[in-house]
């Protein structure tokens, strides 16, 4: 009985304690803890999932409009020195690649000065011929216009305007009596434009000051910038958003600047064809405007069909108008797809919002921006996304 009690306790084994190893532990079977039940799903998710989802887009975008907004808030409060470095940015952009061509024959800053110089006297050259093609043919003008403006008179007295000769009597005296009774006003903002001017000057020797630093050694201010104000671990990914947002920000104003310069070609053959005056202000005019998409271009066209109107006849002015329709068409369709194409791409609905919301927040310099702004913002998000190799 001794005996079957040992063999009970030992096991069917037979070995009891002498089959472990001294020192060793019983093994024990590890099982796996069964996952938790579910709760209930609530009603929301089980009935509306796509309100769920939308909810988290919104506060999203949300989240996004209000770092924007606090970005261009902030860049108001600093608008001359936010203006003067998005200028020298763009001076870089342009003179860059001269420089490095000039570098491979003379020093680099010799370079770099012969550029900034070399642009500057060009600038200066081409607005002294406008102003003496404005200035020689001034007497003539001013018949043009009073011989136009006395036409454009005629034109509404017929149909479908019918208006009488004493309406426009009193149409004229009322202009004249608003001038004279704000006076103290138009001279008091004439004042505060000459210290608008002031600003002005002040932002562009900045801007010059700064792209002189630019353009002689951007890369080692980007290094600096880089090595000093980022953390060792996100210096690569940052490294490669910046040399994409650099590239976004030159393709993207190199390519405007290609837009603007034919525009302004086609529309300043169109007006000498058409013998419209003051052709080379306004050829210059429509330069600058293509500088804000899908808006500059017909505003600056639209000026060019007042002057055609007064100076012209209105044949002169409907072939003008005309002339906002083929080239609005023409840099819609051809110039920016084929030039921008290699830079970035952007929706055209993105463009218009992004110059209507510039525009709103910041006026003519905010239109200017925006669309540069957000391809740089896009690049950078798609930099930052993409796995390094």
């Amino acid at each position: 009985m001794v005996g079957d009690a040992r063999r009970r306790v030992s096991g069917p084994g037979g070995g009891g304690r002498r089959g472990r190893v001294p020192g060793s532990r019983p093994a024990y079977t590890l099982r796996r803890a069964a996952a938790p039940h579910p709760g209930p799903v609530p009603a929301a998710e089980r009935v509306v999932p796509w309100l769920r989802v939308g909810a988290a887009y919104a506060w999203r975008l949300i989240l996004i409009g209000i770092v924007v907004y606090g970005v261009f808030s902030v860049l108001g409060s600093f608008q001359l020195i936010a203006v003067a470095l998005f200028l020298a940015l763009v001076v870089t952009t342009v003179l860059r690649p001269l420089t490095d061509l000039l570098d491979s024959v003379l020093p680099r800053p010799l370079s770099v000065a012969v550029a900034l110089v070399g642009s500057l006297l060009f600038l200066l050259a081409l607005l002294a011929l406008v102003g003496n093609a404005v200035a020689g043919e001034s007497a003539r003008l001013a018949g043009e216009f009073r011989g136009g403006v006395h036409r454009i008179e005629e034109w509404l007295q017929r149909p479908p305007f019918r208006l009488s000769p004493s309406r426009l009597t009193e149409l004229e005296n009322q202009v004249t009596h608003y001038l004279s009774a704000h006076r103290a006003s138009l001279l008091s903002r004439a004042v505060s434009g000459l210290s608008r001017v002031v600003e002005v000057v002040t932002g562009v020797a900045l801007a010059l000051f700064s792209s002189v630093f630019f353009i002689h050694s951007g890369e080692r201010l980007w290094g600096w910038i880089r090595d000093n104000l980022l953390p060792s671990g996100a210096r690569p990914a940052w490294d490669r958003a910046g040399r994409a947002a650099w590239r976004a920000f030159a393709g993207y104003t190199r390519g405007i600047i290609i837009v603007a310069a034919t525009n302004a070609v086609l529309v300043g053959i169109a007006l000498l064809v058409l013998r419209v005056p003051l052709a080379l202000p306004l050829t210059l005019l429509e330069f600058f405007a293509a500088f804000v998409p899908l808006v500059g271009s017909p505003v600056a066209l639209g000026v060019a069909t007042v002057v055609a109107l007064a100076g012209r006849g209105p044949i002169t002015a409907l072939a003008v108008l005309a002339l906002i329709v083929v080239i609005g068409q023409l840099e819609g369709h051809v110039l920016h797809p084929l030039v921008m194409s290699w830079a970035v791409r952007l929706h055209p609905l993105v463009v218009a919002v992004s110059v209507i919301a510039g525009s709103i927040i910041a006026g003519v310099i905010g239109a200017v921006v925006a669309v540069p702004l957000v391809s740089v913002v896009w690049a950078v998000l798609r930099a930052l996304r993409a796995v390094p190799p």
